[in-house]
């Protein structure tokens, strides 16, 4: 019966108003399963490329380096392999060991050396073998060549420099490895970016269950009023709400799934992702399929705490009782203690701290905006202005559910702003090849330019053979003189000094590229949180505004306060927040504030002001619809 019962309220309460909080879920849903993913991404990509860092053994089998090289401004990995017995298991991707003076070339290095000439690339690696599988990758189209050796080698007992040598030389037992430093610098980035994606998102979520609230309030307490016990309107709210939120997570993990693809390829780490590694393992599914509708659950009882209470205060609409400033306590608490903290912290410390500073945020929100109502209020000198700030006193939770989205994208932008260091340039302008060799060997390195028809001065410098190319070198003749002098000095390749810079310059792009993701979907979220809760906000008050246009209110009137009743709060709140934000970031910063850092802030302010504004915009209509026959009605 309780089931039947919920279905026809649910029904009957106006489906426009479940369909809002169908949407809120789904939305929630699809990017949460994007923050997670992004981590399973990481560590992904960082097992594929963990045979690549050798870990040294008592007992080896084979002999592991690995070294950079460059093509066309893209770098190649290089691992040599030499086996010291028979039989030794094969590395990822490949059917056998390589035998010496066997090569094995990734998918796309093996293009890239059939479109370039030889002497350009193919030339480097002569004896190709074979084609390396997708296990050997870390990311679709990385260029990885292997090279056999046998264990006497030159090759494999020189010593690795360390700028142009991922890692050295070592004798190992297996391919199991570890992973690279690179990879744990992005893992822990993606775990920070990951906190500032979902927090937000649980808070949407749990939004999501109050949608259309004092709606859903009148009914159970006349239900309750009836006769309903305790009991039956907790667990016919619980039906309802996760009934929806089931749904909307459903459409949510179709969606995702629908634009796996396109996310794929975003470049990221030097490449675009396999399809694969963006989906979290089934039971990490599972768990978001569960963990969202129990949110909403949790969130519509937590709601009912008046209807159970006291179902007659509901029905006769007394204002609930003021929260408490313990709730500034807290934040304040927090934020004191933020940088004792997070100071010598692990990931894990660092991650929870964010994560309390932004649920803090949300639990100040609505004390704040109580507050903001008052002054409103008493400083109002028109109708719009008395209306709004009378509003923001009787709900303020109702109003900071509008404006808590881009309150919490003020906080990430504020974050992002100190965090972000802007971008590394590297050196474009010296074409100088640099090798680790004797000082013998620079006629010979001379010679092999002048027959590549490279012009080149060439010169020994502290135990390296540097050849100047000149300025505006093109990258056809850097590439001839990168194969000219690719064997010159065995185990080692020639760089230059932006192949120096390149993995820094990587990394901090990439942290560019991670602000924009981050704040791309904190500001999808504060959109639709605005225009979803700002739609339901007029729902949930149709006889309230009925009851204004009975009285003479104009319609341009509601229009006004109820912008107003968004704006104010969203000054206030979004301001603050973008201070806590900073505060939250002073421990992590690298160098100054960056001007890319100011353009980030900026451009949040003015984004999410106009995001919010539009969103709001797009319930007047709906606010006509409501007002358009003001009699009263059962409701």
């Amino acid at each position: 019966m309780n089931l039947n019962l919920t279905w026809r309220l649910l029904k009957g309460g106006g489906m426009l108003g479940t369909w809002l909080t169908l949407g809120a879920v789904a939305i929630s849903t699809a990017l949460l399963l994007f923050a997670v993913a992004a981590n399973f991404a990481f560590a992904a990509r960082g097992e594929r490329g963990a045979w690549r860092n050798p870990v040294a053994a008592a007992n080896p089998v084979a002999v592991e380096a690995s070294r950079y090289d460059y093509v066309r401004d893209k770098p190649i990995t290089v691992i040599d392999l030499a086996a010291l017995r028979s039989g030794v298991r094969p590395p990822p991707g490949m059917d056998r060991f390589p035998q010496p003076g066997e090569v094995w070339l990734s998918p796309a290095l093996a293009q890239l050396a059939r479109e370039l000439p030889a002497d350009q690339l193919a030339n480097r690696y002569k004896g190709v073998k074979g084609v390396l599988g997708d296990d050997a990758l870390v990311y679709p189209g990385e260029l990885v060549a292997v090279v056999g050796h046998s264990p006497d080698d030159a090759a494999m007992t020189a010593k690795r420099s360390v700028d142009a040598a991922p890692a050295p030389v070592a004798k190992i037992a297996n391919f199991d490895g570890r992973f690279s430093d690179e990879a744990q610098v992005y893992r822990v980035l993606a775990l920070i970016a990951s906190v500032l994606m979902v927090v937000p998102l649980l808070v949407f979520g749990g939004a999501a269950a109050r949608l259309t609230v004092a709606r859903r309030d009148q009914r159970l307490a006349a239900l309750r009023l009836v006769g309903a016990t305790p009991g039956q309107v907790v667990g016919m709210t619980v039906t309802e709400a996760m009934i929806v939120a089931f749904a909307g997570s459903v459409l949510g993990t179709v969606a995702y799934g629908v634009a796996t693809p396109l996310l794929s390829r975003i470049p990221m780490q030097g490449g675009p992702w396999f399809a694969g590694d963006l989906w979290p393992n089934p039971l990490v599914m599972l768990g978001v399929l569960v963990a969202v509708p129990l949110l909403v659950g949790v969130s519509a009882v937590v709601g009912l705490r008046r209807v159970v209470v006291s179902p007659l205060g509901v029905a006769k609409r007394e204002t609930p009782p003021g929260m408490k400033v313990i709730r500034v306590v807290v934040l304040l608490a927090v934020l004191a203690a933020f940088p004792l903290v997070t100071q010598q912290a692990g990931v894990a410390v660092v991650a929870v701290a964010i994560g309390l500073a932004f649920l803090c945020i949300n639990l100040a929100g609505p004390w704040v905006v109580g507050i903001i109502g008052r002054i409103t209020a008493k400083g109002a000198r028109r109708p719009a202005r008395l209306l709004a700030g009378r509003r923001l006193i009787d709900d303020p939770r109702s109003a900071w559910r509008t404006v808590s989205g881009v309150a919490m994208t003020g906080f990430v932008a504020g974050f992002l702003g100190l965090l972000n260091p802007g971008a590394l340039t590297g050196n474009t302008v010296d074409s100088r090849l640099s090798v680790t060799a004797p000082a013998s060997a620079v006629e010979q390195a001379r010679q092999r330019l002048q027959q590549a028809g490279v012009t080149a001065t060439v010169a020994a410098q502290k135990k390296t053979v540097v050849a100047a190319l000149g300025t505006g070198v093109d990258p056809a003749t850097l590439d001839k003189a990168r194969t000219a002098m690719a064997d010159l000095s065995p185990g080692h390749t020639p760089t230059t000094p932006a192949d120096i810079d390149r993995v820094g310059v990587q990394v901090f792009s990439d942290i560019g590229a991670g602000t924009v993701i981050v704040l791309s979907v904190s500001f999808l979220v504060a959109i639709a949180s605005a225009g979803i809760t700002a739609a339901s906000s007029v729902l949930d008050r149709r006889q309230t505004y009925g009851l204004l246009r009975l009285a003479g209110t104009p319609l341009e009137i509601l229009d006004r306060a109820r912008r107003a009743e968004t704006l104010i709060p969203l000054t206030v709140m979004g301001g603050g927040a973008i201070l806590v934000g900073l505060f939250c970031a002073v421990p992590f910063m690298i160098g100054g504030m960056s001007v890319s850092g100011v353009i980030t802030l900026v451009t949040c302010v003015v984004v999410g002001f106009a995001g919010v504004i539009g969103a709001g915009a797009l319930s007047k209509p709906l606010l006509r619809a409501v007002t358009s026959d003001p009699a009263p009605r059962p409701d």
